[in-house]
């Protein structure tokens, strides 16, 4: 999985990015970008206004995340931000000049790490159980054959047991998060104070599903996630096993809603006092909408881990 997403021929190194193969939240809308800039500010008024305001953009594709968060700030918060993009590929051309390219997230971060649909990408083993009730790795070539592997131990298997237990059955999968554990407590180490925010497909213990999520993507349809590079492959967060201490996990409908973002429908009044600002607002109602559908992105999970400062969210 590592080297056929990260490696010389992975999937996040071709030319296209992530955006031409499947939509995230980012995609979706602007909106999502303005929703993310208002929580920097709310990071901002919690640090008081620091002369320097980071906003570190993890797992940043092409920039898209981090372009529409400056766009959208304030002049003066704007003129105060450190704008940082964090992603394996070469820095995109014609990116803004304001934003620095870098493959691992800076050290002593004062503002708002934000990590959209990073950790689903972040390599995980998978375990099966076999015919006499034994969890066992799964080994997988490049064309994408498998067969069982040795029997689960040792700090793998703890946490299986912690935050997967899984029933004696066989042909029952798992995914063992504890690389995504590691790699989310080593993000949130980064931050000296302010708040850094992981955004992901979830599942929690009481929803963990019998057979696992393990699938790939290519333009824009699922596939078997065969790890030639030619797929993005991809399993949901097990976001709870990766909360470290004073953490908060919720739904994108949820924090998108605190962040005053409801898809609520304009007054059809306005439709005959102002047609056109109807149908602008009719529309970001409706791309409103989809980010916090049911059922849709609206039931991402998003796990808020706040370093020095207070709640900036509503409950």
């Amino acid at each position: 999985m590592e080297a056929a997403l990260y490696g010389p021929g992975g999937f996040y190194r071709r030319p296209e990015g992530p955006a031409g193969h499947f939509r995230t939240s980012v995609h979706a809308s602007p909106l999502f970008a303005g929703a993310v800039a208002r929580l920097l500010c709310r990071v901002d008024e919690a640090l008081g206004r620091p002369a320097r305001l980071d906003f570190v953009d993890m797992a940043a594709g092409r920039g898209e995340l981090v372009t529409g968060v400056l766009a959208a700030l304030p002049a003066e918060v704007a003129a105060r931000a450190r704008a940082v993009a964090v992603e394996v590929a070469d820095r995109p051309v014609g990116l803004d000049h304001r934003i620095e390219w870098l493959t691992e997230p800076p050290q002593g971060v004062t503002g708002l790490l934000f990590a959209n649909e990073w950790l689903d990408n972040v390599p995980v083993d998978v375990v099966e159980v076999d015919s006499a009730g034994v969890p066992r790795r799964v080994l997988v070539r490049e064309d994408g054959t498998e067969r069982l592997g040795e029997p689960v131990s040792g700090a793998e298997a703890a946490w299986l047991a912690r935050w997967w237990p899984l029933p004696g059955e066989e042909g029952v999968r798992a995914e063992i998060g504890l690389p995504r554990d590691t790699a989310w407590a080593s993000a949130v180490s980064a931050v000296a104070h302010g708040l850094a925010v992981a955004v992901d497909y979830a599942h929690t213990l009481d929803t963990r599903p019998l057979f696992g999520t393990l699938t790939g993507f290519r333009e824009g349809r699922e596939t078997a996630p065969v790890p030639d590079g030619s797929c993005d492959i991809t399993a949901h967060v097990a976001l709870d096993a990766c909360a470290l201490p004073g953490a908060r996990l919720l739904t994108q409908r949820e924090a998108l809603h605190a962040l005053d973002l409801t898809g609520a429908r304009p007054p059809l009044a306005l439709a005959s006092t102002n047609p056109s600002e109807y149908v602008r607002a009719l529309a970001s109602a409706g791309e409103a909408a989809e980010l916090t559908a049911p059922g849709g992105l609206g039931d991402f999970g998003w796990l808020l881990q706040p370093v020095g400062i207070p709640d900036v969210l509503p409950r």
